[in-house]
């Protein structure tokens, strides 16, 4: 019997048989964490930052500068595309250090979504491919010494905030999480 479907079995080697997909689907594909990070509340919070646009987000977070100034305005979580070969845990850890200068914070998870959408940026490209290891945390003290990859960074209470104003469609991973809904 053959098939018809496409696995989801990559390989650029010229070695690969079988069921291989040799090139990248074409609207893209992305490998992300998301640090949610609550502080013990009542109220749904998280922390989120409005990002500094002349800091090196392409060396912490795989953010162009031109998508930086784009995105500056608005509350982002810590997140960054994973390094190749890095796994999500190591990117967790790698961004809990980097952005946010912490380290020995217990994270859970990972929550891990996926979803294919139309990418804005690249209209020729019909699905573009997101697969999202979310990890959650809770940290109780105020995090007033934060890297330069911030004009600001806080606890957030989330009914206080139009999901409008997270930018990077960053309110999806809080949503996907089961942390809030707007």
């Amino acid at each position: 019997m053959v098939t018809d479907r496409k696995f989801c079995r990559f390989s650029g080697s010229k070695d690969a048989f079988g069921l291989v997909i040799k090139e990248i689907p074409e609207g893209g594909f992305c490998l992300s964490i998301f640090l949610l990070i609550s502080k013990k509340s009542n109220k749904p919070n998280v922390l989120l930052g409005k990002i500094n646009p002349e800091a090196d987000w392409e060396h912490v977070g795989a953010l162009d500068r031109k998508r930086a100034e784009m995105f500056k305005d608005g509350w982002m979580l810590p997140s960054s595309h994973l390094i190749l070969y890095e796994s999500p845990q190591e990117a967790a850890k790698r961004v809990l250090k980097e952005q946010l200068g912490l380290s020995g914070i217990k994270l859970n998870g990972p929550i891990v979504v996926s979803e294919v959408y139309r990418n804005p940026r690249h209209t020729s490209a019909e699905n573009h491919w997101d697969i999202e290891f979310i990890f959650t945390s809770t940290y109780d003290m105020e995090i007033n010494n934060f890297p330069a990859f911030w004009r600001e960074l806080r606890f957030v209470e989330l009914d206080t905030l139009k999901k409008e104003e997270i930018t990077r469609s960053h309110g999806d991973i809080i949503e996907n999480a089961g942390i809030y809904r707007w």
